[in-house]
């Protein structure tokens, strides 16, 4: 099994998973994402030498041929995550989640049996969603359509939203057209707010790692916006329950995007979230406030019933038991490694 970017938060549950089942493992990653090293440092206590770890990049064509000529299933999660990051330097990110996607799709069409392909797509593809009317009602926004407040939102027409949006939903099509052009054995997981331990979190990219984190340390919460935003947020034990569902039925779902979160039983707003951090940890954040930003969604909730229609799966990690478990494993992980890190670049 190849996960490229699989030093990654999801990338490291799902090969511990995989590697706890008995099987081999190839962790692609170039190590870019500071903290990602403790990742693959806990894969090998957890696991020795069963874990092959490869330093690589998606945009190096070479690495990813000999890479993806050498698995049975490829998990491509290897990505710039950041819609700022992307504002800052659009031709890096255009380099890694567009042209290394292509790499990866190259790679799997020089293939005589092309594995299967999981690749992770966003949320973002669908822009900032200006078309949903909503309602302030306490705490959160509510959609005032009916059929939204009920299933969230479907698989719908594309709006691609700044660099990161047009750079992952560029990739996002290619592996769909992949799919269909080629009749590579290709899957697109839409995906909404994905937490759990062992995930880097920061104010750009992975937003509920990085409140708990902060309510612990005591470091300021910066809410952009008036904090009513609100997410669907998916466990990662769940996510990478779908991630084996559909890779082991690509044969069926090939050449499909399914939108992936907590679907509307699993939604928190960010201010709901600073809530219940305070229930958790005995203490509120500390909460500042700054401007709107672009492309922000004020209401994303998955409808994911397409995905279960055709699979079965359903999330079963509630919100509250998930943001329990992730404040008590970084808890832990502070008495070891200090709270006030996150982590290390390792070359």
């Amino acid at each position: 099994m190849l996960i490229t970017g699989g030093a990654g938060f999801i990338g490291a549950n799902l090969a511990h998973r995989l590697l706890s089942e008995g099987r081999a493992v190839i962790v692609f990653d170039n190590l870019a994402r500071p903290g990602v090293v403790r990742n693959v440092e806990w894969l090998r206590r957890e696991h020795g030498a069963h874990v092959q770890f490869e330093m690589g990049d998606v945009r190096n064509p070479r690495a990813v041929n000999g890479a993806v000529g050498r698995a049975g299933a490829v998990f491509h999660f290897a990505a710039q995550v950041a819609v700022t990051t992307s504002l800052d330097d659009p031709r890096h990110d255009f380099e890694v989640n567009a042209r290394g996607t292509l790499n990866v799709l190259e790679a799997m069409r020089a293939c005589d049996e092309p594995p299967p392909m999981l690749y992770t797509s966003t949320n973002k593809v669908y822009g900032s969603l200006e078309g949903i009317e909503l309602r302030e009602e306490g705490s959160r926004y509510w959609p005032i359509d009916a059929a939204v407040a009920r299933h969230g939102v479907g698989e719908q027409r594309l709006s691609f939203q700044s660099p990161y949006g047009c750079s992952k939903g560029s990739a996002d099509q290619y592996v769909l057209d992949y799919a269909r052009s080629f009749g590579l054995p290709c899957i697109v997981f839409r995906m909404s707010c994905i937490y759990g331990p062992h995930q880097c979190g920061t104010e750009d990219q992975g937003w509920v790692a990085h409140f708990v984190r902060s309510v612990i340390t005591g470091e300021p919460i910066t809410l952009f916006g008036d904090g009513r935003q609100v997410r669907d947020l998916l466990f990662v034990d769940d996510l990478v329950d779908a991630m084996t569902i559909a890779v082991g039925g690509a044969a069926t779902l090939r050449g499909r995007a399914f939108n992936i979160g907590g679907g509307v039983e699993h939604t928190v707003s960010l201010l709901e979230l600073t809530q219940l951090l305070r229930q958790l940890h005995g203490r509120s954040p500390t909460v500042r406030h700054g401007e709107w930003r672009g492309g922000d969604q004020r209401y994303y909730v998955s409808d994911i019933r397409r995905f279960a229609a055709a699979t079965g799966w359903r999330p079963r990690v509630s919100v509250r038991e998930g943001v329990e478990r992730v404040h008590a494993w970084t808890m832990r992980e502070g008495a070891t490694e200090g709270l006030g890190v996150v982590g290390r670049t390792v070359a």
